[in-house]
Order: structure tokens, then C-alpha cells, then sequence
């Protein structure tokens, strides 16, 4: 878990993480989908599975089991492609995290689907590009 607010964020953002994720993680609403998409890459960076499960619409919302962090996985650096705001309530962002299990380099490029309920975003589901 990073112990200071001044480091750089796991986000890839110009900001440390006490302005940027940090606020988030403990309590903040995201503004928008693509800073809870940022947040919630910080989050599987940190290991911090309760924020993704506060964050993860209760429709699609894995079990707490399914969603334990894999300490094996080395997350690299995030590169946000788009955000593109469907309504004021819809939202996609698409973006392509880089990671490392065992020391084999992988990528995950997903369009992701965020939905805002009661003034909060929520990560819906992903549509992973191949």
C-alpha cells in the first residue's frame, strides 16, 4: 500500500496520489467514468479490493473470492485511449493497462462501461479487445 500522498500516482496522471487517487480510494465520488477508471487501476496496482468492489455495479459485481489480488501480477503503466461520454449517466472508457505475471508481459485493452447511479460511477463491464 503506498504510505505517502506524495508519490506519483499509480494512475500514470501528472499528479501524486494524494491528489489524484488517493482521495478516491478513501471516500471521494469520482467525477467522471475515466477518473474512476484511473482510480480503480490504482487500486488493482495497491491491491485494494474493496475499493473495487465499492466501485463495481452490484449487477455485475464478482464475488469477494473471485476478486482476491493475485500478489504475481505487476502492474506497469496505464494508457487511457478515449473516454467518450454516452449521456450524463453512460459513460466508456477504453484504455490498455500493461502488466507482468512471472515475469511474461501481457496487455489488456478494454472498452469498459461505467454507469452513474445516485451521483455515483460505477464500473459496469469490459469489453476486452483481443
Amino acid at each position: 500500500m503506498i504510505q505517502t500522498e506524495n508519490v506519483p500516482c499509480p494512475c500514470g496522471s501528472e499528479l501524486a496520489y494524494g491528489q489524484c487517487c488517493g482521495p478516491l480510494h478513501q471516500s471521494k465520488k469520482a467525477e467522471n467514468a475515466e477518473q474512476l477508471m484511473r482510480s480503480r487501476y490504482s487500486a488493482f496496482v495497491m491491491q485494494n479490493t474493496d475499493y473495487l468492489r465499492r466501485t463495481w455495479h452490484e449487477s455485475t459485481r464478482p464475488s469477494q473470492d473471485d476478486l482476491a489480488a493475485d500478489p504475481k501480477t505487476k502492474w506497469l503503466g496505464l494508457e487511457v485511449r478515449q473516454h467518450r461520454s454516452i449521456d450524463e449517466n453512460e459513460a466508456e472508457v477504453e484504455f490498455v493497462a500493461r502488466y507482468k505475471i512471472n515475469g511474461r508481459a501481457h496487455r489488456l485493452h478494454e472498452t469498459s462501461q461505467f454507469v452513474k447511479e445516485n451521483g455515483q460511477w460505477f464500473y459496469l463491464r469490459g469489453q476486452i479487445h483481443e
